[in-house]
């Protein structure tokens, strides 16, 4: 029972510091205007930088580029003025050059403020947004433009079709690469096939087939003779002395042959 009560504590004990947190953060508050100086200070700049003093800031080392921020008295890094600087140039490149702005709306979140304002530039408007940290240091900017729901239709079909369209090629290629392969044994065994005899060649081995086998001359073979005569005399069970084998012909018709 004490532990179940001791839990209980524990869980209470929580909650409320989450709650006294969560109060906290949302009852913090910031100079809204101090803010607005700061956002002020990045428009007016940037709207009057050419590329080319943009680019001079790329080319700092960071300590440079931190002293330099620091003497212009807003807080903010050299490494998140950079990321600003990328982020100017590209609503600029999407929305066109930059005009004017309006009213600043401020909303506090977890992280810290957020300002927000409407932008006109010469090709279309957008939204410009500051965010801020829990110290007041500015940390981004972005800047959305607004489109049409047209627009946004035809954004998102010209994706879809391009992605769509890239799959259906890839899947294409690939079958065009597996039915070449039926090719490949083909190819291989036409490689692997031993070169065919010269016409010379087979011309001599004709002529060698076709060449009748010359006989051979055994009328005065000695040796034959007289094995021919032990075989007789050894048949008749007599001596081979009395045998003389005069001559030796084959017949056609001998099937030892």
């Amino acid at each position: 029972m004490k532990k179940k009560i001791s839990l209980l504590g524990l869980v209470l004990i929580l909650a409320l510091g989450l709650f006294t947190g969560c109060s906290k953060s949302d009852t913090t508050e910031y100079d809204q205007a101090q803010l607005e100086q700061y956002a002020d200070f990045i428009i007016q700049n940037f709207s009057m930088m050419s590329e080319t003093q943009m680019e001079s800031f790329q080319d700092m080392s960071e300590l440079e580029l931190d002293l330099t921020m620091l003497n212009t008295g807003v807080p903010i890094s050299g490494e998140n003025f950079l990321t600003m600087i990328d982020a100017w140039n590209s609503g600029i490149e999407e929305c066109g050059v930059f005009v004017d702005y309006g009213e600043y709306t401020m909303k506090v979140t977890n992280d810290g403020p957020v300002l927000t304002t409407e932008v006109n530039f010469a090709d279309r408007d957008g939204t410009m947004e500051f965010a801020f940290d829990e110290k007041s240091n500015m940390e981004s900017l972005t800047i959305s433009a607004d489109y049409t729901i047209g627009e946004i239709l035809q954004k998102a079909g010209l994706n879809t079709v391009l992605g769509m369209g890239t799959t259906f090629v890839v899947l294409i290629f690939l079958s065009f690469i597996i039915w070449l392969l039926k090719f490949i044994p083909v190819l291989e065994k036409k490689f692997r096939k031993s070169p065919e005899p010269s016409a010379e060649v087979q011309k001599t081995a004709s002529a060698a087939e076709s060449a009748p086998v010359a006989e051979e001359d055994v009328t005065n073979d000695t040796e034959l003779a007289a094995v021919i005569a032990a075989a007789v005399a050894a048949s008749e069970g007599t001596s081979p002395d009395g045998f003389v084998v005069r001559s030796i012909k084959r017949r056609k018709s001998n099937k030892w042959n």
